[in-house]
């Protein structure tokens, strides 16, 4: 893996930072809390995303950035053959491989990475990417931890995977196979049924055939007796056939007698009925007059009902009129109300919004002056923080110690340099309570805020009253205007009246009206008796046809039973004689309806017999597989015991060679670190270090032979996870590795990484010493702005800020 591009946008406090990276030993050299450590969080978080990242995830955006700026870091690198290019913000990312999307969510993202490196983020980070203070990660483990620790990164983890799921899946074949012994059926019980099984299917057959001879036996006496049953049948329907027939021909001759009758007496009511009506014809005579005078009464009446109605109607109208004609009237001055209205309720409206924007501007004014106090006392709280650990640190070393940063005695400068850092604690208390202070009288709202705030919600009550007349004078006008259509329409309905009311009208005389309606009513029942006697007159005709018609048929239904009578006395049916023919039939048919059941369940216990057999040879059939698959899986149960065997010796071997194999890279890089005065380091069965002077085993070292110690370890881990990856992975990033160590042993570990080159195409320094800057291929210097709060990022083509000098820094 080679890194060539680094972007980061609003990320902490790089607000807009861009490295060019290239092959050989790059430093990236700056002040303590400059900003370098995080371009290498940045690189983290790009990678494996939030779990890489330092606090909350809030905490990334850089605090000066403007309300929803994006945090964007983006990464160019190459991974064997191919070009890639991942950009992570807070809510999305994606990776392109050649110039092609291959991932575009958060987690596909880091899900896609960690596949392509072959690492977690732990064991990226415990290899490529290293710290002082991750220097003594395999120290800090258990012996089991550091064995696993170093199987994952050499690829050897995945014999343990494959080792488990092995042992699984010779687990589910001994389920597998223990269940089915356990079920295996007993042979010679199997053999005993089936005997048993076909005895019984013989005895069933036997019992079959002779139901078969007994069903056929009946069968033949049933159908020699059908013929004589079906005579017997056949003249008893006969008989039922004509006895209904005689009863319906003497129940028709009754009807007949009935309606001859009847007949007859609506006959003699008809003559009655002739006599009476013309004595009522001449009671009825003056009824056809009275009747047209009533007609024109009725008319007359109707007329003068309307005209009534017509007069009410326009006297309402008139009163509508006289309303509209006043309301209108009182409205002539809407219109003019309405444009002044208007003027007024603009004014209102620009008054208001200048207001509002006068209480915004002068609320940004405060909201800023707070923000700004806020940011600057935090800003001095930090530089106290540093001021006072390195005021401290220097107090506690004394004038013999040297100095944390350069390394140098402090010696005559420690007062100097003691005496200085008290100053500026001092006045950077005086500054910070200058604006705790600052802060207190901005925390509540300014008086010219609140008088601001309350002119604004004047001139809006103003503006809303303004509006408020306006819209009432528009719903007025567009009121008057729907009055004026109605007073239009009134008024041509009252003409419409007026000419209506202007014809003559009908004379019209109620009492006569009464007069003849009483009259009518008189007559009303007596013309209703006429007119039902005049229908029974005219029926008197037809009776008398119908009459001499009813009489022919009931002579002609008599003869028809009479005839019916003698056809059933011919037959000459005996009901006893078919009752005893009945019986005999029905015995017979018994027998057969006998002989069939005891057929069915011979059948029915052959059929029971024919399933047992076929069950038994099923379940023989069954156990013949079983038995095969019994052989089958402990065939394979026994090739994985081998497998298991196979892959314990195999990880044992590969252990075993990792350790000596370990110990020796590390023993070269260590030679190079302390220029040959120790030339071995030893790992044990636990892989714990031992240094080795002259053959003999140190077994107290001071902290930076420890220091070296561990690192010559971190890049003998590194080297071999290289020279075992399926791809080449380049890269080796060393933040802060320096600590404790001498010049001489910071110039040796520059030079073991030069060397390093034909492993690590590419390793990048992150330091704060100066002096190892001459033995690098490339500088990139990284200063703190404290105006800005920013870093910046510089190539080192030109000097270093004012204020960030070595001196300064330490």
């Amino acid at each position: 893996m080679r890194l060539d591009r680094i972007r980061l946008e609003n990320f902490r406090q790089h607000e807009s930072t861009e490295l060019i990276l290239g092959p050989g030993l790059t430093g990236i050299i700056g002040p303590n809390g400059s900003g370098k450590s995080t371009i290498l969080e940045a690189i983290a978080w790009a990678i494996y995303g939030n779990a890489a990242a330092r606090g909350k995830v809030d905490s990334i955006r850089f605090l000066r950035a403007p309300p929803r700026s994006s945090v964007r870091v983006e990464i160019d690198f190459s991974l064997g053959p191919h070009e890639f290019r991942v950009w992570r913000t807070l809510r999305d990312a994606e990776l392109l491989k050649d110039g092609q999307p291959i991932a575009n969510s958060l987690t596909a993202v880091t899900q896609q990475l960690t596949r392509l490196l072959g690492m977690s983020r732990q064991e990226f980070f415990n290899t490529y990417f290293t710290g002082q203070k991750d220097l003594a990660v395999m120290a800090a483990m258990g012996p089991t931890e550091r064995g696993q620790f170093l199987s994952r990164l050499l690829g050897y983890e995945r014999l343990r995977v494959a080792q488990e799921r092995l042992r699984e899946r010779r687990s589910e074949l001994r389920g597998e196979l223990g269940g089915l012994e356990a079920g295996l059926s007993n042979e010679e019980a199997l053999v005993a049924e089936r005997t048993s099984v076909e005895s019984k299917l013989e005895e069933a057959r036997a019992s079959a055939s002779t139901a078969a001879r007994g069903r056929d036996e009946a069968k033949v006496a049933l159908d020699a007796h059908d013929p004589v049953w079906r005579e017997h049948e056949a003249r008893r329907e006969r008989a039922l056939s004509l006895e209904g027939e005689r009863r319906i021909a003497e129940a028709a001759v009754k009807v007949a007698q009935e309606e001859f009758q009847r007949l007859d007496r609506d006959l003699a009511v008809a003559l009655k009925a002739r006599e009476e009506l013309a004595g009522l014809d001449a009671e009825l005579a003056p009824m056809a007059e009275w009747r047209l005078e009533l007609d024109s009464l009725d008319t007359a009446a109707r007329a003068e009902g309307e005209r009534r109605a017509w007069l009410a109607q326009r006297t309402e109208l008139a009163t509508q009129l006289e309303s509209l004609d006043r309301r209108l009237e009182a409205s002539e001055g809407a219109a003019k109300d309405l444009a002044a209205a208007d003027v007024a309720a603009a004014t209102a409206r620009e008054a208001s919004e200048a207001a509002g924007r006068a209480l915004a501007e002068r609320r940004t004014e405060w909201v800023r002056d707070r923000q700004d106090a806020e940011t600057k006392r935090q800003a001095l709280r930090d530089q106290y923080r540093d001021a006072k650990e390195q005021h401290d640190l220097l107090q506690e070393l004394g004038p013999e110690g040297t100095c944390p940063t350069c390394q140098r005695p402090l010696g005559t400068h420690h007062a100097e340099v003691v005496a200085l850092l008290e100053r500026q604690l001092e006045e950077i208390e005086i500054n910070g309570r200058f604006f705790a202070r600052r802060v207190e009288q901005l925390e509540a709202e300014p008086p010219e805020v609140r008088e601001a705030d309350v002119a604004r919600e004047r001139a809006e009550a103003v503006s809303r009253d303004a509006t408020e007349r306006v819209a009432t004078l528009k719903a007025l006008l567009k009121e008057l205007e729907a009055l004026a259509a109605g007073r239009i329409e009134a008024g041509a309905r009252l003409a419409d009246l007026d000419a209506k009311l202007a014809d003559g009208a009908t004379p019209y005389d109620a009492a006569r009206h009464e007069e003849v309606r009483r009259a009518v009513r008189g007559l009303e029942p007596v013309a209703t008796r006429a007119t039902q006697l005049r229908e029974r007159a005219v029926r008197a005709e037809g009776l008398v046809t119908d009459a001499e018609r009813a009489e022919r048929e009931l002579s002609a239904r008599e003869s028809r039973a009479r005839e019916l009578a003698e056809s059933l006395r011919a037959l000459g049916f005996d009901e006893a004689m078919f009752a005893a023919e009945r019986e005999a039939h029905g015995l017979a048919r018994e027998a057969l309806t006998t002989a069939e059941v005891a057929l069915a369940e011979a059948r029915g216990h052959l059929v029971a017999a024919e399933e047992r057999l076929a069950q038994v040879e099923r379940r023989e059939h069954e156990r013949r597989e079983r038995v095969a698959r019994i052989a089958e899986l402990r065939r394979q149960h026994r090739l994985h015991d081998e497998l298991d065997r196979s892959f314990g010796d195999l990880r044992a071997d590969l252990n075993a060679q990792v350790r000596p194999e370990l110990s020796d890279v590390a023993s070269t890089f260590l030679t190079g670190i302390t220029d040959g005065r120790y030339g071995e380091l030893l790992l044990d069965e636990q892989y714990r270090a031992t240094i080795l002077e002259d053959g003999v085993p140190k077994p107290v070292i001071s902290g930076g032979e420890e220091d070296l110690a561990n690192l010559a370890l971190r890049l003998a881990i590194s080297q071999l996870v290289a020279d075992r990856a399926g791809q080449p992975l380049s890269l080796l990033v060393l933040d802060e590795i320096f600590g404790s160590l001498d010049e001489a042993r910071r110039q040796l570990i520059v030079d073991l990484l030069r060397r390093l080159r034909d492993r690590f195409a590419q390793v990048i320094l992150i330091t704060h010493i100066e002096s190892v800057r001459e033995s690098l291929d490339r500088v990139v210097r990284v200063a703190y702005d404290a105006a800005t709060g920013t870093s910046v990022v510089v190539d080192d083509a030109g000097p270093l800020p004012e204020g960030d000098d070595e001196d300064v820094a330490a």
